[in-house]
């Protein structure tokens, strides 16, 4: 992932919002963006769904398709939207493990974001007839926050 510009308030200079932006060919040349949390002194959960992601197979680079859910508790930054959507399909031709993937896209969004709090649920269809999830989070969430449920079936089709 490329390095975007700071600005004097410590976020970034938007690159990318209400521009022609071109889509990043790998994670790496992608430029994700924070901007400041609109209320930091307050514990909410932001919730971000990409129920079409898609990388390839390391192996065979054949099509991996998962239903992607990440949640987090902002603390000074929250993501810049159209910044997180090029980047996670900056994936589409970068060839990575279920797992990798994965958690790649929530170290580097803990990485920029220093949250209270973040999970990632990657429920991954099946290849070979077996889907691998994968699930991760920074840690307990405080007290007294709501966390709702990712809500997204065991495979049986998902539904």
């Amino acid at each position: 992932m490329t390095s975007p510009t700071p600005s004097d308030d410590g976020s970034q200079v938007l690159t990318q919002l209400g521009r022609n932006t071109a889509q990043p060919a790998s994670p790496e040349e992608a430029v994700l963006e924070r901007v400041p949390a609109p209320d930091p002194d307050k514990r909410y959960v932001v919730r971000f769904t990409a129920p079409e992601f898609t990388s390839l197979c390391p192996v065979t680079g054949q099509p991996d398709f998962a239903h992607i859910v990440i949640d987090y508790i902002p603390g000074k930054w929250i993501v810049e939207s159209k910044s997180l959507k090029l980047f996670l399909t900056s994936f589409r031709n970068h060839g990575a493990f279920h797992e990798k993937c994965s958690m790649q896209i929530a170290t580097t969004l803990v990485d920029l974001l220093d949250p209270v709090w973040l999970r990632i649920g990657a429920y991954w269809y099946p290849r070979g007839g077996m889907p691998i999830d994968v699930f991760w989070q920074t840690g307990t969430p405080p007290e007294g926050t709501w966390i709702p449920s990712q809500d997204v079936p065991g495979y049986r089709g998902r539904g």
